[in-house]
C-alpha cells in the first residue's frame, strides 16, 4: 500500500507543504512548531503516531507512542506496510483526531502522562 493511501488526500498535502515550509529552518530559531496534521494508530495495540510533516517519499517527522513517546523521524511506507492479526488489521487514520495544540505540547503532555493523550 502507497503511504499515501492512508492519509485523507488533504493531510498528505498539508504535511508536504509543512515539510517544505521547515526544510530552510531546520536548525535556526525560526523552526516552526506545527500542530500535528495527522494522527495515526493501531487499533490492534499499541502504537500512535501524530505526524506534523512529511516529504514526498514518506519520511514523516511527528511524536511517536509504543509505550514511551519520543519525536523523531519514521517512514510510512513501513507503517503502511504494516499488517496485524493475520493481515486483516493496519494502521489506521483517525479521521476524528483535531489537533488543538503545538507538536510540542503534546509532547510534553506525554512525557508527563507517559504516552499520547490525543
Amino acid at each position: 500500500m502507497d503511504w499515501k493511501n492512508m492519509l485523507r488526500a488533504a493531510d498528505v498535502l498539508k504535511l508536504v507543504e509543512n515539510w517544505n515550509e521547515q526544510q530552510p529552518l531546520k536548525g535556526t530559531s525560526d523552526e516552526r512548531d506545527f500542530m500535528p496534521v495527522a494522527k495515526l494508530f493501531n487499533p490492534a495495540g499499541a502504537g500512535t503516531w501524530l505526524i506534523t510533516e512529511c516529504n514526498e517519499d514518506g519520511l514523516a517527522f511527528g511524536l511517536v507512542d509504543f509505550g514511551y513517546p519520543e519525536l523523531g523521524y519514521f517512514d510510512l511506507n513501513e507503517i503502511a506496510e504494516v499488517r496485524l492479526m493475520g493481515g486483516l488489521v493496519r494502521i489506521e487514520q483517525d479521521l476524528h483526531f483535531q489537533a488543538d495544540k503545538p507538536l510540542s505540547k503534546y509532547a510534553e503532555d506525554a512525557r508527563i502522562h507517559g504516552c499520547i493523550k490525543a
